[in-house]
């Protein structure tokens, strides 16, 4: 019998709801946020930032500021080393000089003994400002003799283009060739924890920052680049995080400006967002303008398909170059006939605060454009939209248009999966709602990778694992837990492969001194390239043990077994038992020992696609699918929108912990209800007019209806245990599904995000307008 046979398989979590391992001291209130730490000497920083959405700096004057009693730096932009920063392009110091480019670009940073001093010191400095001509919209940059945000630039940021197959031959010989504009709105990130960070000097003179964030790595070579330092004299902690659904990447500023103050001042800095603060901050995602044209054949087959994008980055550009890629093509590695694609993607800089990474990455933008046109073709078509979408839906085995290899594919399972559960077949053969109120259904479905090779040619994970002396087992890993139980399923991983309780094993906080290097939590990646790191561990650790009873009990390692943390051989008498304890300390106790650690890594075999002009290549080692069934109900006199009941069903590969996937699963179906009904940031000549959490209407757990969570377990091949990133696709198609809905409902099509009341007025009265006409079909 084989080891593996021979484990006790009753300590695994592997399937079972699984509760956090950090939530007891979240729930006692122990976890220790970045806002939480306080040192002796700890300074508190505050920001003034620009009022002014485009201005040059004439003067700044801080001697008022500088005198108050208190306070011990007053410093601006001319302060900030002299080199330029950002993520995919630097652009911009540390503290703006020479001209701000956003209302709320910092320009002045005040270090004082608490946050009132600081504040009041902000409101002694006085920054002269010469404004500039506005560039308000994506169209306004574009047009020729439009002022620039960045000199010499034409406000073009990128471009993309990609070209595959005929796609001019194929829209010709279509069946049907359907044509529609679709538009999206920025959404802020909305976590709970505003941005937070305390950053100090240390004895040895390294500089050390403790903050909320994604990825402590990215983040430490991000301030080793701005402050001109070796990344061996930085050090990057990661506290607990309260949410970041993408804004905590690495393009806030809040951590930069406090690790530059700390390092500047020698002492330790905090420096914690207000709201206001975060909403002017932080990264929201690009608005994007999409232009779909799609080709069907005679059997519903989509064969060509024509995207064009334009989408606004803001006054800078950071991740929003690559948001636009996934917006531009992703979506079409679903369509499983498709081999025709025309893309063109353009950014452009604007006077709005900067836009970056939110949960789903440019996949709600598309989804949306995607599901809202192939319903309307559907309906041309006589098809279901149901069945229209899963005639196209990609298959386990299939090499997408783009180059994506699939080794599981459960998007056809999802479709199903919700339209049984919202009851589709019933509900598409009532009678239409003929009163004030009426009743709609809508689906949609979506894409999203679980890894992507992007950066460096590198997108692994590394674990190591250490056995303690009273045989506990610790991990360290780069990657990030914020909140989605990332840390739990990587102990659940280990501990099934020891045969041990999730209880005993400890995921230590990432690190940067102590940590093995990752690229942290983005782009679903840590289920798939952590989890199967762990199993690498836990399997290492296991031969380790196995080898050392052997030789200790004199049993050949096929006749013993592992269970609840100790070894033993069933076919012998006396049956000695040996823990892990023990075998620890025999492991370093002994000539020429060493502590029980090992080191894996798990890098998938996939393609840096971005690296070739054609971009064509398999990116990520699994791809996950969701679908989303809503029924709504309209009321015809107000406009409100009502969700009588959605389904979201997650294609995840396997559910290592189904508890935390439909935690996750609702959590993002109810980011995607917000963005489609609800969230809107409005802005007057670039500046947001609604930056706080009361004007800024985010759905509520009142308004929110019950969400209803499904998995679809299509086992990736590539995947621990069968794995793949769960529950960030499930944000991506619920903003079509409502619009989709909405149609079924009042026969109302909203291109434009959010589906507010007074679009589907207008809507209504437009149609009865049309209905009106002279020569009007009324069929």
């Amino acid at each position: 019998m084989t080891t593996e046979a021979r484990l006790d398989g009753a300590a695994s979590t592997i399937g079972r709801p699984t509760p956090p391992l950090n939530a007891r001291e979240k729930l006692t209130g122990r976890a220790l946020y970045a806002a939480d730490f306080k040192m002796p000497g700890m300074l508190h920083l505050k920001v003034l930032r620009s009022p002014h959405a485009h201005a040059r700096i004439v003067s700044v004057d801080t001697a008022a500021a500088r005198a108050l009693p208190g306070v011990h730096a007053v410093l601006c932009g001319e302060d900030t080393p002299d080199r330029l920063t950002g993520v995919h392009r630097k652009q911009h110091r540390i503290l703006a000089t020479s001209k701000v480019r956003f209302v709320g670009e910092e320009v002045v940073a005040v270090a004082a003994i608490d946050e009132e001093t600081a504040r009041d010191a902000l409101d002694l400095v006085r920054v002269a400002y010469e404004p500039l001509p506005l560039v308000r919209s994506m169209d306004e940059a574009l047009r020729p003799g439009a002022a620039e945000v960045h000199e010499n630039t034409g406000n073009l940021s990128i471009e993309y283009n990609v070209e595959r197959g005929d796609v001019d031959a194929a829209f010709a010989g279509a069946a049907l060739v359907h044509e529609a504009t679709y538009e999206t709105t920025p959404q802020y990130p909305g976590y709970l924890e505003p941005m937070a960070t305390v950053a100090w000097v240390d004895g040895d003179g390294r500089l050390v920052v403790r903050t909320s964030t994604q990825s402590v790595f990215l983040q430490r070579n991000r301030y080793a680049d701005a402050l001109g330092l070796p990344v061996s004299a930085v050090r990057v902690i990661q506290a607990t995080v309260g949410g970041a659904f993408g804004g905590k990447v690495v393009e806030e500023c809040n951590s930069l400006i406090c690790a530059w103050m700390a390092h500047r001042l020698g002492r330790p800095v905090s420096f914690v967002n207000s709201r206001l603060d975060d909403f002017l901050g932080a990264r929201s995602s690009p608005a994007e303008r999409i232009t779909l044209r799609m080709g069907v054949d005679a059997e519903g087959h989509i064969i060509a398909k024509e995207v064009r994008i334009l989408a606004d980055c803001g006054a800078y550009e950071g991740l929003a170059t690559h948001v636009l890629q996934v917006s531009l093509v992703r979506s079409d590695n679903m369509h499983r006939h498709l081999r025709n694609v025309r893309s063109n993607g353009r950014l452009a800089f604007t006077n709005h605060p900067p836009r970056g990474a939110v949960r789903g990455f440019g996949g709600p933008q598309a989804a949306f454009a995607l599901n809202s046109h192939m319903t309307e073709m559907a309906q041309a078509l006589g098809i279901d939209s149901v069945d229209f979408m899963k005639r196209n839906a990609v298959r386990a085995g299939d090499t997408s248009v783009h180059g994506f290899e699939l080794g599981s594919a459960g998007l056809a399972e999802c479709f199903d999966q919700v339209s049984e559960a919202i009851g589709w077949a019933a509900k598409r053969e009532r009678p239409r709602d003929r009163g004030t109120k009426r009743r709609g259904i809508g689906f949609a479905g979506a894409i999203h990778v679980s890894g992507n090779r992007e950066m460096g040619n590198w997108d692994g994970s590394i674990v190591t694992a250490r056995v303690t002396a009273d045989g506990r087992v610790t991990l360290s890993t780069g990657e990030s837990d914020m909140g989605q139980g990332a840390y739990t399923m990587l102990a659940q991983c280990c501990a099934s492969e020891l045969g041990i309780p999730v209880s005993r094993v400890t995921v230590l906080p990432t690190d940067t001194d102590l940590s093995p290097y990752g690229h942290g939590s983005i782009a679903s990646r840590v289920t798939i390239l952590a989890g199967n790191a762990a199993i690498r561990a836990g399997r290492a650790i296991r031969g380790r043990l196995l080898a050392l009873a052997s030789e200790v009990l004199g049993v050949p390692e096929g006749d013993l077994t592992i269970a609840g943390g100790e070894i033993y051989a069933t076919s012998t008498s006396p049956n000695r038992r040996l823990t892990f304890g023990e075998l620890s300390r025999l492991h370093l106790y002994r000539h020429g020992g060493e502590e029980l650690r090992v080191t894996a890594t798990y890098d998938p075999p996939t393609f840096l696609a971005m690296s070739r002009p054609d971009q064509y290549g398999n990116v990520a080692p699994g791809y996950s699918f969701a679908a989303q069934a809503v029924e709504v109900e309209v009321d015809t006199e107000t406009g409100q929108v009502e969700i009588l009941a959605t389904v979201v069903s997650d294609d995840c590969g396997r559910a290592l912990n189904p508890l935390a996937v439909h935690g996750q699963t609702c959590g993002a179906a109810a980011m995607g209800i917000g963005w489609a009904l609800y969230e809107e940031m409005k802005f007057e000549d670039c500046r947001l007019l609604n930056g706080n959490l009361a004007d800024y209407t985010m759905p509520t757990a009142g308004s929110l209806p019950h969400i209803r969570s499904e998995i679809v377990e299509s086992m990736e091949p590539n995947g621990p245990y069968g794995a793949k990133g769960a529950s960030e696709t499930a944000m991506l198609p619920g903003a079509a599904a409502i619009a989709n809905a909405v149609h079924d409902a009042v026969g109302v099509r909203i291109r434009e995000l959010p589906i507010t009341p007074e679009k589907i007025l207008a809507g209504l009265r437009a149609r009865a307008s049309a209905d009106a006409a002279p020569g009007a079909s009324h069929a």
